[in-house]
């Protein structure tokens, strides 16, 4: 049975990574610091070959998708978007931690929306439907490999979701220009709804040798 792979890529960092806010659905673009990071990494490791190029629609996720993959056409999808933090956008831990609001958040494990955000049950729904489009567009035109470059909640949310091995959220944080490389088979995820992880990415140019197990090659 064929095997269908997506490649889920965490975008650059901007200001408000930097200073330790919470920033979701705020359109911020990357910062200097940001593409250096990513130019660097696209220099010093391999990114997979993808046949498609899937972004959240924030411009911090577009603008890295253009650094990694500036030959590709990118498609947004807008079910990619990072999480909505309503009233705690912007803001710090430190500067929230007096609030009741955020106390009662955080000890509900961040299943109740923040005021004015969303909810985690409302957050992983949006995000099988965006899976299931891409899911969709790879079998309807053969494509074995893609890429979708989104937001570190977005990826952790999907793959405690939906990957196997099963683990909690925070075991699949990653750094900026990192993420993870999923296979789904047809098989699988109508039996389950679940795809395996892989692996993390990118990979260390010395290791180009064995990309041909992982990688969709021209």
């Amino acid at each position: 049975m064929r095997a269908y792979k997506i490649h889920f890529i965490r975008h650059g960092l901007t200001e408000g990574n930097v200073e330790g806010k919470y920033i979701g659905r705020t359109d911020l673009p990357l910062c200097e610091q940001g593409i250096e990071e990513l130019e660097e990494l696209a220099i010093r490791c391999l990114y997979p070959n993808a046949q498609r190029v899937y972004a959240s629609p924030l411009e911090r996720a577009v603008e890295s998708a253009q650094i990694l993959y500036p030959d590709r056409q990118l498609i947004p999808v807008p079910e990619f978007s990072e999480y909505d933090f309503g009233a705690f956008e912007g803001k710090s831990a430190d500067e929230l931690i007096g609030l009741d609001t955020y106390k009662r958040w955080l000890k509900g494990d961040m299943q109740d929306a923040p005021p004015g955000g969303e909810s985690f049950p409302a957050f992983q729904a949006r995000l099988e439907t965006g899976l299931r489009r891409v899911f969709q567009d790879m079998m309807d035109d053969q494509l074995s490999d893609v890429a979708v470059v989104t937001h570190a909640g977005v990826i952790m949310q999907l793959l405690a979701g939906y990957g196997l091995p099963k683990k909690n959220p925070f075991s699949w944080s990653c750094e900026p220009g990192r993420g993870y490389t999923v296979q789904l088979t047809p098989y699988l995820w109508q039996r389950s709804g679940a795809f395996e992880i892989m692996g993390e990415l990118p990979y260390p140019r010395e290791e180009e040798r064995c990309l041909d197990d992982y990688y969709y090659t021209d």
